[in-house]
């Protein structure tokens, strides 16, 4: 799926902290695709820019991973995904990546998810995912990142 106007952007400043972004929605020849800048500022506990997507449908049951087409200002970002069992805000299953100038490709196995905030075990297919974040993440830096499409696989 290509990313649309239902991403939804959030920093740390819902919890304190001092990043700042946003994120647009551009088209590049026939390319469409969302672009999320902003300054990530570990300060005052913070720590955090993201786009997010909640899923609307359960995945299907045979998912085994995330499949992104992104590209960027050669930083690392990082995939948090939420379940129903992720109450509270800092909850989240997160992978990183390293994204390239160029368009690429990145796959992330749903094995290679860390639970983080609290919550014990992997994420599977077969639990209900309720969202899907791109983040700029746990250090103080510049975040350009563009992400053109997104599917589990």
């Amino acid at each position: 799926m290509q990313p649309d106007r239902s991403w939804r952007f959030f920093t740390d400043q819902v919890m304190g902290g001092q990043s700042t972004g946003g994120v647009a929605f551009l088209s590049e020849a026939v390319l469409s695709f969302a672009r999320m800048t902003g300054h990530v500022s570990t300060a005052n506990r913070g720590g955090f820019i993201q786009m997010r997507l909640d899923l609307p449908t359960p995945l299907p049951e045979a998912a085994t991973g995330l499949r992104l087409i992104v590209r960027g200002n050669t930083q690392r970002y990082f995939v948090h995904l939420r379940t129903g069992a992720t109450l509270l805000p800092w909850q989240y299953y997160q992978a990183g990546f390293d994204v390239t100038e160029a368009w690429s490709e990145v796959r992330l196995p749903l094995a290679r998810f860390a639970p983080a905030g609290g919550l014990a075990g992997p994420v599977r297919s077969e639990r209900s995912l309720t969202s899907v974040a791109v983040a700029a993440y746990g250090r103080d830096h510049f975040a350009q990142i563009d992400l053109r499409e997104v599917e589990f696989i």
